[in-house]
């Protein structure tokens, strides 16, 4: 478990030392198809859908600005003793980095916090996700793939992971 935690230690310094500048703001730039994406976002900020994975169930996600959102889930996972899991996520969003199409394929990487909800334990942990979103022009959709690891920190100390695919309408 030690040998677990330092690996994990090791890889959140790294990714700390060079993630931030992915997301610069000086960076972005926008094509006409996301100048006027915009209005529909600042109309639309709220999110709501489903993830399937591990774990599976709703998601929701809230804009705060054009590169940052909250990101909350409720659902069963599954690994282990099938169990109920609550987390939300602070994520910064670079629209630069991947482009599809003419479109950016946002890449995202973030941290937040997960409960897990057990027969026997109540586990408290930090998620540090990292995906590629999908933001639809033409549809108040996004499609998204994340991949989560997770530090248990109560009751005991545990790596595990996340990984899904997630859909969202806007309202």
């Amino acid at each position: 478990m030690k040998k677990n935690f330092h690996s994990l230690f090791i890889c959140a310094l790294i990714c700390g030392s060079f993630l931030p500048g992915l997301a610069s703001a000086e960076d972005e730039y926008k094509t006409v198809s996301e100048s006027e994406a915009l209005p529909l976002r600042e109309s639309r900020k709220f999110g709501l859908g489903i993830s399937v994975g591990e774990p599976s169930g709703l998601n929701g996600k809230y804009w705060l600005t054009e590169n940052s959102a909250l990101d909350g889930g409720l659902a069963w996972a599954f690994d282990g003793e099938t169990s109920l899991q609550t987390h939300v996520d602070y994520l910064i969003h670079n629209r630069k980095l991947l482009r599809v199409n003419d479109e950016p394929l946002l890449f995202y990487f973030g941290g937040g916090a997960r409960f897990k909800f057990d027969s026997a334990n109540t586990l408290f942990g930090l998620r540090v996700p990292v995906g590629l979103s999908y933001e639809f022009q033409e549809e108040p959709i996004d499609l998204s793939f994340e991949v989560a690891p997770i530090l248990d920190l109560a009751p005991r100390t545990n790596v595990s992971l996340n990984v899904g695919i997630i859909g969202r309408y806007y309202f």
